[in-house]
């Protein structure tokens, strides 16, 4: 495994590193007053189209996705420092160069199951940040950990499909720059347990949606929400159906494996800026007579932070290099293993970063809450911890083979 940067990355984390000094962390407070002034949490500000034309510009535009045509054609062990340079401001650098989720994930699938009228009237104005999208898979009526349990109906009536159901935690469907919804849906109950699903794309407009309520997480409103969405009789043309009728979950499988793999490195790097603060505060604020980065308590804090940053990140590298060699698939464990340590990483390192900053930590003044918030918010979404622990271990247990027997002790 070879984890050096290729000339061209090398090049591209360098206009990016500068992208994010002279344009992104300066725009972190305009974003805010925006926000606030707007009085919408679901604004959309301008500073975020400023930024976007000005990525743009510099060459900064769909790194992530593997196409050299559609986008920057980087695979992934390439693109992934460069996401990990965006979670330093997961609010605006992802959206700043069009990588943002669930839009990513969601162009990812209409690239490679998508129709040449699918990828027309919807990919293509995706990958030009005309608008946004959501993907709808979970639901509030069922554990939604198990995709076999879906209740959602979608059934084919001649030309068209009718759905029914309720979904919920359906990221950025409350942005009026949300336009289409990936659904996911039961279109044969009979078949076995992983070909009952299938997925379609259903314009936010389509008569019958309805978004219901707007949970809050953390007692705020992310910027586009997560809201519980009705789909009360939505009728949509049959030529809507992504991929194959009863490949959603394989379909599901394709997207959310690269998807971790950017959550986690944006992960990464947010980890890296609670660490920058953490050792900016030490060295600024003194307690007792000496500066806190003299505390031995502290250099500990330090010290663990960046030994574990450097421990996951290797892992996460080494997945991303799995999925570029032998695929998703056969890199399962290695991304199953990641969508666990990473999460736990940065909600450890902001927890520590809180207890540093005091009271401070919990304020808007700092991005440490959001970044807690952040992390715990991944040890669920993309499937929770415990699921990929038990994917883990039946990795491990059936490694050597059923009815294995150990090698007996010499003194046996």
């Amino acid at each position: 495994m070879d984890f050096a940067y290729s000339q061209r990355v090398e090049e591209l984390r360098t206009r990016l590193l500068t992208f994010m000094e002279e344009a992104v962390y300066p725009a972190e407070a305009v974003y805010q007053r925006e926000m606030e002034e707007s009085g919408n949490p679901h604004h959309h500000p301008p500073v975020i189209e400023e930024l976007k034309v000005e990525a743009r510009s510099r060459g900064l535009w769909n790194l992530f996705l593997p196409d050299s045509e559609l986008g920057a054609g980087l695979s992934v062990l390439e693109y992934a420092p460069l996401a990990e340079i965006t979670g330093r401001s997961p609010e605006i650098a992802p959206e700043a160069i069009n990588c943002s989720a669930p839009d990513t994930g969601n162009m990812e699938i209409l690239h490679l199951f998508g129709t040449p009228e699918q990828k027309e009237t919807w990919l293509a104005r995706l990958l030009d940040g005309e608008f946004r999208s959501c993907f709808s898979m979970s639901e509030p009526d069922v554990a939604s950990s198990d995709a076999t349990n879906i209740r959602t109906r979608i059934v084919r009536e001649g030309d068209v499909y009718r759905i029914t159901g309720r979904k919920w935690f359906s990221s950025g469907a409350a942005s009026t720059r949300c336009k289409v919804s990936i659904v996911m849906g039961v279109t044969d109950p009979d078949a076995e347990p992983h070909r009952r699903q299938s997925m379609v794309l259903v314009p936010m407009d389509s008569p019958g949606v309805e978004v219901e309520r707007e949970p809050t997480v953390f007692g705020y409103q992310d910027r586009g929400g997560h809201p519980q969405i009705r789909f009360d009789d939505v009728r949509v043309p049959v030529a809507n159906l992504l991929g194959e009728q009863g490949g959603g979950f394989a379909i599901a499988q394709a997207r959310l494996g690269p998807g971790r793999i950017h959550h986690c490195m944006r992960a990464i790097g947010a980890a890296e800026r609670c660490l920058d603060l953490m050792v900016q505060r030490s060295q600024a604020r003194t307690a007792f007579g000496r500066p806190l980065s003299e505390q031995g308590v502290i250099q500990e804090w330090i010290a663990d932070a960046r030994i574990r940053i450097e421990q996951t990140r290797l892992l996460v590298l080494k997945t991303a290099w799995m999925i570029d060699e032998v695929g998703a698939k056969a890199a399962r464990t290695e991304i199953a293993a990641i969508k666990v340590v990473t999460p736990a990483l940065l909600t450890d390192i902001a927890d520590r970063a809180i207890q540093l900053f005091g009271a401070a930590g919990f304020t808007g003044d700092f991005p440490l809450a959001r970044f807690y918030s952040m992390g715990r918010w991944l040890q669920i979404a993309d499937g929770p911890d415990e699921v990929h622990r038990r994917s883990v271990a039946r990795a491990e247990l059936g490694r050597l083979g059923p009815g294995a027997v150990p090698e007996p002790y010499p003194f046996d």
